[in-house]
């Protein structure tokens, strides 16, 4: 049997195979660089940045461990777009694999600013994290509202020629919905689920654990509600699902693609494991080659109710 053919297009950006690094964990590359073969991958998304310099979250408790996970509350800390695309961008470049950047703002318009600096720099596609807060609207973030996701979105896509990759927050009554109004606004794939808001207290001072009181919970206890939300978005949408939340081992990722998900992305798994991305392609490489499915394709949203 010839080797099974893994590779997903989302937009104009072709991947070789369907295992992405997700943003935050990987930062700019340059952490990681050495620890793995991660130019074999299909995507590395890099660090949020925003169009200017943010400093994050007090410094203190940023993180702190849950069972089966982890709370963070980093608060967007990034060099800024100009030092981004100046600094960071080069490096990350030499990888060899398709680089996607990750932008935030607090306005549409500082959505549409970044992806129009970044449309003639060498990225294969931009993430747009819009579970960040709108000033305008009072804090609320971006992707609870499927109008403001839209908004964003549309500005984006008029700013920008590259994929656009709409990220998702599971805090949200309708996330198909949601994703429903990237898709009709431009987007060419969504990726879901981004972290689940919570909170950890020490019942000693009485206070949260993590400095910012509350932050995003990743890890192994969020999998089957991200498994769940990526079942429900690829039954709405028709451009491709990223699926994220834990993903540990190829059965991990093998459970999203089942769900829907052309293509799952690594994040928390390279805390213990920096070469976890290399270990669940070569997984789920070797599950298609002991099934004989010849196309990654021909069990993308194959479950079976």
């Amino acid at each position: 049997m010839t080797a099974p053919d893994t590779a997903v297009s989302i937009g104009s950006m072709s991947m070789k195979n369907p295992v992405m690094i997700a943003s935050g964990i990987f930062g700019y590359g340059d952490e990681f660089r050495g620890l793995a073969e991660y130019g074999e991958l299909g995507a590395l998304v890099l660090k949020t940045v925003t169009r200017q310099p943010r400093e994050g979250n007090p410094p203190g408790h940023r993180t702190v461990e849950t069972p089966a996970g982890m709370l963070n509350a980093i608060g967007l800390e990034n060099v800024g777009l100009e030092a981004f695309v100046r600094d960071k961008l080069p490096a990350a470049l030499e990888y060899g694999t398709n680089i996607v950047a990750s932008i935030a703002g607090e306005a549409v318009e500082e959505f549409a600013e970044c992806a129009r600096a970044l449309d003639g720099t060498g990225v294969a596609a931009i993430e747009i994290n819009i579970s960040c807060p709108n000033v305008k609207k009072g804090g609320m973030a971006f992707g609870v509202d499927a109008g403001a996701s839209a908004e964003v979105a549309a500005a984006v896509r008029a700013a920008t020629g590259k994929p656009i990759i709409a990220k998702l927050t599971p805090n949200v009554t309708d996330i198909a919905g949601v994703a429903v109004a990237c898709e009709r606004a431009g987007a060419d794939a969504v990726s879901l689920v981004n972290t689940f808001s919570a909170m950890a207290i020490d019942v000693e001072s009485r206070r949260p654990l993590l400095a910012a009181g509350s932050g995003g919970l990743s890890g192994p206890a969020i999998r089957p509600a991200a498994v769940y939300r990526v079942y429900q978005v690829a039954q709405a949408v028709e451009v491709p699902v990223i699926g994220m939340g834990v993903i540990w081992n190829a059965s991990d990722a093998l459970e999203f693609i089942i769900a829907g998900a052309s293509a799952v992305a690594v994040g928390t798994a390279l805390y213990a494991d920096p070469a976890a991305g290399n270990r669940v392609l070569n997984g789920i490489r070797d599950y298609l080659e002991s099934h004989s499915i010849a196309r990654l394709s021909d069990i993308v949203g194959s479950v079976e109710l």
